[in-house]
């Protein structure tokens, strides 16, 4: 009667790795329990975590090839969009979150378009931020026409929020809300992740676009523009190592706030738990009542499932 905490199966998205075929359903080696499934398979899954209660599912693309200009993150016959298209006319209650970004999409990995240039002899790549923008545009307005309920930009280019904004009001799309990834730290805990997803970067790292773990004003100035250009909730990622952010996040901004526990987060407890040396249905509770407890109205974990068995 007195916890000040409380869980709910609504609160967590859970998100899913999408790939060609039919009657996929891969391991990850680095994500026990996670797989990469196919349409049909999604499907099952997604009807399982509607039935326990879950809120929402967050779609991740594998698509058959990938080129520099990301095209199978656009393109009307997609993975992500032939998924939509599949589980809108499946579920009823479950809402629908598309994550806009390019790097499953591009054959260097990178959540931009890359330009080359040398440097003392040397090659270097730089991630372009306005000529990326366009992309992501056509992205999230292809993702709207096949049913996404949500537009979840991962990619952190500047002035992403506002462009997209525009291009999803213009196509019709005023009404879809975009959650951004408005504090995404450069993180070692999604390794698990880019073996997942298969979006590794082949130059350099991620480091010149994403957050650096040691700003938290910075943190708050990214999620302070993303809402000024048309955010209508924000994501800090990742969750546990991130926690005051949460909490500074929720205490400045009157907006809703996910988190992304992710998936060395997840992979971690999985790992310790098989050694035995955690329990892992009571770490992993213990791990999303504290990112409940830190602020976040929803939580984006691989254990939405099983968490939503336990409650």
């Amino acid at each position: 009667m007195v916890r000040e905490t409380r869980l709910e199966p609504g609160q967590f998205i859970l998100p899913f790795f999408v790939t060609p075929g039919e009657r996929v359903r891969q391991d990850i080696s680095s994500m026990p329990g996670v797989h990469r499934l196919s349409i049909d398979e999604l499907i099952k899954d997604v009807k399982e975590a509607e039935s326990l209660g879950v809120g929402g599912v967050m779609l991740f693309g594998l698509p058959p090839s990938k080129d520099e200009a990301a095209s199978g993150a656009w393109a009307e016959d997609g993975i992500v969009q032939k998924a939509l298209r599949a589980l809108r006319g499946e579920v009823k209650e479950m809402v629908l979150f598309a994550d806009t970004c390019l790097c499953e999409y591009t054959s260097h990995g990178h959540c931009g378009v890359l330009e080359k240039r040398n440097e003392g002899g040397r090659e270097v790549w730089d991630v372009q931020n306005d000529p990326t923008l366009p992309i992501l545009a056509k992205t999230a307005v292809s993702q709207a026409k096949a049913g996404a309920d949500v537009i979840a930009p991962s990619d952190m280019m500047d002035g992403r929020i506002g462009y997209l904004r525009k291009a999803l009001d213009d196509a019709g799309f005023a009404n879809t809300p975009i959650l951004s990834y408005a504090a995404k730290f450069a993180s070692a805990f999604y390794g698990p992740f880019r073996d997942a997803a298969d979006s590794a970067p082949q130059h350099g790292d991620r480091r010149g676009y994403q957050m650096d773990g040691a700003n938290a004003r910075e943190a708050l100035r990214e999620v302070a523009l993303d809402i000024e250009e048309g955010a209508d909730a924000v994501m800090v990622k990742p969750a546990l190592a991130y926690l005051d952010i949460i909490a500074k996040v929720r205490e400045r901004f009157d907006v809703p706030v996910a988190a992304y526990h992710v998936s060395g987060e997840y992979s971690s407890i999985m790992a310790a738990a098989k050694l035995g040396w955690l329990d892992r249905d009571r770490a992993m509770m213990e791990a999303l009542t504290s990112i409940r407890r830190a602020g976040a109205d929803w939580i984006l974990t691989y254990f939405a499932r099983e968490a939503a068995r336990l409650l």
